[in-house]
Order: structure tokens, then C-alpha cells, then sequence
């Protein structure tokens, strides 16, 4: 559904999977200045809007998802995942409860999927799934919290921000900076609202720099949730059974991820940015003894360690990336992103997992 803020002068679209909305509207380096300093909204309207109500619509959600949701308080946002019977994830979900219906914001594409999917798990339980897309168009008014912050220092920054704002009647504030506004209310609200347009390569390179990632471009079809950084933030340790739950709890445990996330700051002598998916190998001079044992399943070139999600140019660091690489990549060596030299930066460390410690004569009596 295209945005009509594409008619705002200035306004380039993006590219797919987000072509639907602007990716700047004539000064990326500012916009994101201004969004990082509360003074600017980005039109994220192509993203898909879900909403659940029911009576029992937190429980129901709660042994669906990865996320504990069954005590979630009205107004406290969260995230949550879906994921496959291998643990694999499947949908990332933003969402909120109103004290009546939960509002979640997906990936664009992915609604009519997921609600299927809900479709099929609601046996008799009090519950009514609906994609409300073309009702409601998600904007942000903030840039994602850094991975790691604290949730209450991230959600009472935001919250101030909404709260300053005069908002269109029936808007539901999602935390974290996101609002669903009524659609019909989109075209001209940056200024009723008296904020900046920014464009989405201001909102993705803030999230690139806040290291957070993003479904469909630091996932495939083969990630669990330990290799972004999902523990914690979108997974649950404690909460009852859920699909998916026997991989998270045996990697989170007794095993660790296959691969991690990584932050790369790229070469900024190059004019292009690697694309999404573009292979990560070692860098010039690298040695040859820290090159893994093998390289990713399916490369794309031989000795290639793994992929780029996202990368931008950041206002303040220059060109970076978020890539997925194999956690016996060394930590401390050069790579390359796309044929960029980029040096790494810790997000998901190596040694993610494993936080029981079985003592070895214990194995020796099992045996």
C-alpha cells in the first residue's frame, strides 16, 4: 500500500521489501540527526499490522510464543517470536496490549502468513485474529534502543516523546517510539505533529548502530534466536512450553549458537555499501590459521564465513553493517563485506550458550 508521503517533495522510495515508503526525502544525514535527537518521524507504514482480542487472546498468545505474554499489563510492550519445531525463527513480532485487543506490527509481507497461522491454533478459545493493515500505518517517532538498554530507561524515553505529542484520536502506542496512527490520518502528519520527515535509511542506520537486527535480513530460513541476540529481548527462559522450545532451551544450556551476529564498521574509501546477502570473508592479510574449519553451508564463493544483513551510512560512524558470520570466526581479525574491508565488533559473542556446566564425572557415571 503506498504511502502517501511519497508526495511529500523530496521523497525517494526505497527498495523492496520496503519500496512502499520513502527511503529520504533529500537529506539522509540530517534526518537522521533529527530522528535521533526527537525531532523527526519516520513512515514505517509499510510494515503489517495484526491485532488479536478475546478473553483469552494473552494466554493463547503466551503458549504460542516465545515470549512470556499471559501477565502482560496493558500499555507494556514487548516482543515475541513464533518459531518452527526446530526452533527456527519464523515471525518477529512488536507488540502491545490494550486492556482489549493486542496490536502487533510485522514484517511487510508477512501478516497474511502469520494469520493463518493463528487461525489454525484457535480451536475453542475465546479469540479473533484480523490483519487491520489497511486501518492502521505504523510510524516511528524514535530510533531502536540500543541492544543491551535496559527496557524501562528505553520505554520511559519514548514514552515522554508520545506523551508530548498531540496524536490523532485512535492512535495506539506501541512503546519504544512506535505508533499505529488511523491510516487516513497519515498523508500531513509529520506536520500536525510538528516533527521532521525522515526517511527509513535514517531509522535503518540507527538500528544498525543500536546493533539491532531486523527479520528477513539478519535472518534466514535456518536462524535460531540465540545467534541475533533474541534472548532476553524476544525469548522468554521461564515461561511454560512452546513450539520451538526444546532448541532454545538445549543451545541456551548445553550448547551454543552456530553463528553470531556481528557489527562491522566498513571501509569508508568505498562508494558502495554491500548489499543484503552479500558474502563475508576473511579480510586482506588475515591469516590463513584463523580461517574456520568450513565455510557457511551454500556459499556463495568459497572461504565465506557469512552474510550481510543490513549496512548505511551513519551520521556519525560512517558506513557500517550488521552481518551473520560463524561463531569460530575470530573476533579480533579484519573481514570483508561484499569485497569491503570491514573490522568486527562484538554483538553476540562466541561463547553465547552453554550456561550449565555438567561436571564431568557426572557424564562418566551416565555413561
Amino acid at each position: 500500500m503506498r504511502s502517501p508521503l511519497l508526495d511529500t517533495s523530496g521523497a525517494v522510495a526505497a527498495q523492496a521489501p520496503d519500496e512502499t515508503v520513502a527511503a529520504h526525502y533529500g537529506d539522509p544525514y540530517a534526518e537522521q540527526r533529527a530522528l535521533a535527537e526527537g525531532r523527526a518521524l519516520v513512515d514505517r507504514s509499510d510494515r503489517e499490522v495484526v491485532r488479536v482480542a478475546g478473553p483469552d487472546r494473552l494466554s493463547w498468545l503466551n503458549d504460542l510464543s516465545s515470549q512470556k505474554l499471559d501477565t502482560l499489563q496493558p500499555g507494556t510492550p514487548a516482543q515475541a517470536l513464533l518459531l518452527d519445531g526446530q526452533g527456527r525463527v519464523e515471525h518477529h513480532l512488536t507488540l502491545v496490549d490494550d486492556g482489549e485487543a493486542v496490536w502487533a506490527h510485522v514484517e511487510p509481507g508477512t501478516a497474511a502468513e502469520l494469520v493463518a497461522f493463528l487461525e489454525k491454533m484457535r480451536f475453542m478459545l475465546r479469540v479473533e485474529v484480523a490483519e487491520v493493515t489497511s486501518d492502521y500505518a505504523v510510524v516511528s517517532i524514535a530510533p531502536p534502543a540500543p541492544a543491551g538498554e535496559p527496557a524501562a530507561q528505553e520505554e520511559s524515553r519514548a514514552e515522554g516523546r508520545a506523551e508530548s505529542l498531540a496524536l490523532p484520536e485512535g492512535t495506539v502506542v506501541m512503546g519504544g517510539g512506535d505508533l499505529l496512527v488511523p491510516r487516513g490520518r497519515l498523508a500531513g502528519l509529520p506536520e500536525e505533529l510538528g516533527l521532521r520527515p525522515a526517511g527509513l535509511w535514517a531509522y535503518e542506520a540507527l538500528r544498525i548502530a543500536a546493533h539491532v537486527p531486523r527479520l528477513g535480513f539478519e535472518t534466514d530460513h535456518k536462524t535460531i534466536p540465540h545467534e541475533v541476540g533474541w534472548i532476553g529481548v524476544a525469548v522468554h527462559l521461564s515461561k511454560g512450553c512452546y513450539r520451538g522450545q526444546e532448541t532454545v532451551a538445549r543451545v541456551h544450556n548445553l550448547g551454543h549458537p552456530p553463528r553470531r551476529l556481528v557489527f562491522l564498521h566498513l571501509d569508508g574509501s568505498v562508494d558502495s555499501l554491500p548489499p543484503h546477502g552479500a558474502p563475508v570473508t576473511l579480510g586482506v592479510g588475515a591469516p590463513v590459521e584463523a580461517e574456520p574449519e568450513a565455510a557457511v553451508e551454500g556459499a556463495a564463493e568459497p572461504g565465506q564465513l557469512g552474510f550481510v544483513g543490513s549496512s548505511a551510512r551513519h551520521y556519525e560512524l560512517g558506513p557500517i553493517a550488521l552481518a551473520v558470520v560463524k561463531r569460530t570466526v575470530p573476533v579480533d581479525i579484519d573481514l570483508l563485506a561484499g569485497g569491503v574491508a570491514a573490522s568486527q565488533e562484538v554483538v553476540v559473542p562466541p561463547d553465547a550458550g552453554r550456561n550449565v556446566h555438567i561436571d564431568p564425572a557426572l557424564r562418566r557415571r551416565v555413561r
